[in-house]
């Protein structure tokens, strides 16, 4: 991307704008989530009332409103902080598909809740927190480029911990919305890996020409793939085509001749 610009200090300012603008999304949605919880405290609101009801009809509602609502003040700060560094992460490292592949991450794991979890109610954005990370790690494994599989290191060093809340049969913890979202990120990463990055697409092989150029062998690479009887076919061949030629001339030398 340097050499997009005409001088370092424009790659600077480039770098920095794209910063702040990876910060704005998640803080707004952070904001949101914080808001939501106040109005709820002081209007002294049932959550489960937001929430995913599998298999219900007005529970469809909660794919929406689920992960904006959450249980208690400890509740919400154990996922505010996660959700706001995956959020940012995939925003300054995927900004082409960052937005959309969030939003999939949202409505697909609230789906998927619907569909195969338990008939309660399942609040709080824990979900959405085990997609981001599922799609950021994964993404190290489809795409290939260097910056991503350091971004999935990362993140198994700084999340590693969670795959234990995918374990089934935790009271009070939604493990399905934790294993759902885990595999709707997966998938999220897989459908978006082809949209790489101007900084992940590949550069070109300097060497490629050198490589691609028919290498010289001492003998032909195809000799130990024939069988013995191609072999003697292929010699008794060439020996009837030099006995058809005959012996070779050699312009100074005369049979007839003596010396």
């Amino acid at each position: 991307m340097v050499s997009m610009f005409e001088s370092d200090k424009q790659s600077l300012e480039y770098t920095r704008r794209h910063f702040y603008q990876s910060l704005m999304f998640p803080m707004l949605l952070i904001g949101a989530l914080w808001l939501v919880h106040i109005l709820q405290w002081l209007g002294n609101w049932d959550p489960g009332y937001y929430g995913i009801m599998s298999r219900r009809v007005w529970g469809l509602r909660g794919i929406f409103t689920a992960p904006m609502v959450h249980g208690s003040w400890g509740h919400l700060l154990s996922n505010t902080f996660p959700l706001f560094v995956l959020t940012a992460l995939s925003a300054y490292f995927y900004r082409k598909v960052a937005r959309r592949a969030f939003w999939m991450i949202y409505i697909l794991t609230g789906l998927s809740v619907w569909a195969f979890a338990r008939p309660v109610s399942h609040i709080g954005a824990s979900g959405v927190v085990y997609g981001l990370v599922a799609f950021i790690f994964w993404n190290g494994i489809f795409r290939r480029s260097m910056r991503s599989i350091i971004l999935a290191g990362m993140v198994v060093l700084l999340y590693s911990g969670m795959f234990f809340g995918i374990l089934p049969d935790q009271e009070g913890i939604s493990w399905e919305s934790h294993l759902l979202g885990s595999l709707v990120g997966i998938f999220t990463s897989f459908w978006f890996k082809g949209e790489l990055e101007d900084e992940e697409d590949e550069r070109p092989d300097p060497f490629a020409e050198e490589r691609s150029q028919e290498k010289m062998y001492f003998i032909p690479r195809d000799t130990f793939d024939k069988t013995k009887a191609q072999r003697i076919a292929e010699a008794e061949e060439e020996a009837r085509r030099r006995a058809e030629q005959g012996p070779p001339s050699w312009p100074f030398w005369n049979q007839n001749q003596t010396w």
